[in-house]
């Protein structure tokens, strides 16, 4: 209740006290109201989950994980992940969104977070509306590979190659809409050329077949290519970023390579449900911040091919919008839809 109404309500019982004394008294009635109220507590004050809408064991169960490591020592708390694949990221990233808001079940999401809206008529949330950017945690590439007995040794002889043989050349992808898909259908678009898609329930099944000569170029992960461009087992010709990575200094991009303007990335970002308070956010932004400076990401950035960020919520909000808008037309000029 406030001061003035206890005041107030009591007014006859402070007839003829001395002004100072009422003064004095009021003052002591604030402390004991002030002390009797419940102080507000400092988030976090319990285990904080990050949902993976992905399988364990993937790159962005890798880097949910290490970010779970770092900025738990930040935070003072226990972070835990909780892997919830299917339905292309939707089962898990809707499991987020109708969490409660207070910063206590987080999402790692990734470039299906942008392209979703486009691949399906009807999402069970609004990637927007019912979400609070935390932070862009990172962006990643692709690298393109072949066959090392195959006569490709260059953008622009894979360039030449699909365009002496329309629709004949396949690349090998992860499934209908990831970067691995997408990256080959902009270069279909940009080098006006048609290779074909062929989609596998992951890497390692696609790299098999590359490796045994089913398939000709594949548009993939730097872990899944990388300890097999150096035992010599993939030819690795280009980077699919817009500038070259320190996980392969000695490759051109895309761009350089052949295919001008040619740049395509994935990304991961943390996301809260919509509704989080803002002091919470800001909380875990600054913690991210802190995350991708240390050690352990460091390591990532070459293993997995991550160009680290560590952004404002502002930030990553912008960068999805552009994706998302930018991936909406590949979708629709190229016909891709989800059987």
């Amino acid at each position: 209740m406030a001061i003035g109404k206890i005041i107030s309500r009591d007014r006859a019982a402070w007839r003829g006290w001395p002004r100072s004394a009422i003064l004095v008294s009021s003052a002591l009635l604030a402390v004991a109201v002030s002390s009797a109220a419940p102080a507000r507590a400092e988030y976090p004050e319990k285990i904080i989950k990050i949902v993976v809408p992905f399988a364990a064991g993937g790159g962005t169960d890798i880097v949910a994980r290490t970010t779970a490591q770092e900025i738990q020592t930040d935070l003072g708390k226990p972070v835990i992940i909780e892997n919830k694949p299917g339905a292309g990221t939707i089962v898990g990233t809707q499991t987020v969104a109708t969490s409660e808001p207070d910063g206590y079940s987080l999402l790692l999401a990734t470039f299906a977070h942008a392209v979703n809206p486009s691949l399906y008529n009807k999402l069970p949330f609004d990637p927007h509306k019912d979400f609070a950017a935390v932070s862009l945690i990172a962006r990643s590439f692709n690298v393109v590979v072949v066959n090392p007995a195959s006569k490709i040794n260059s953008i622009s002889d894979l360039i030449a190659e699909a365009k002496a043989r329309p629709g004949k050349l396949n690349f090998g992808t992860f499934g209908i809409g990831t970067s691995a898909h997408l990256a080959g259908e902009l270069f279909n678009a940009m080098a006006n050329v048609k290779m074909t898609a062929v989609p596998y329930k992951g890497a390692a099944p696609a790299i098999s077949d590359l490796l045994g000569g089913q398939i000709d170029v594949m548009f993939t992960t730097v872990a899944s290519a990388a300890s097999l461009v150096a035992a010599g087992q993939l030819r690795a010709l280009a980077v699919t970023s817009a500038e070259r990575s320190a996980a392969f200094p000695q490759l051109p991009t895309v761009s350089e390579a052949g295919l001008p303007g040619y740049a395509a990335e994935s990304w991961y970002g943390l996301y809260a449900p919509a509704r989080t308070p803002a002091p919470v956010i800001a909380r875990l932004t600054q913690a991210i911040a802190k995350a991708v400076q240390s050690g352990a990401f460091k390591q990532l950035s070459t293993n997995e091919g991550l160009i680290m960020v560590g952004s404002a919520p502002e930030e990553l909000d912008r960068y999805v919008r552009q994706e998302e808008e930018r991936w909406r037309k590949l979708v629709k000029d190229a016909n891709i839809e989800v059987q």
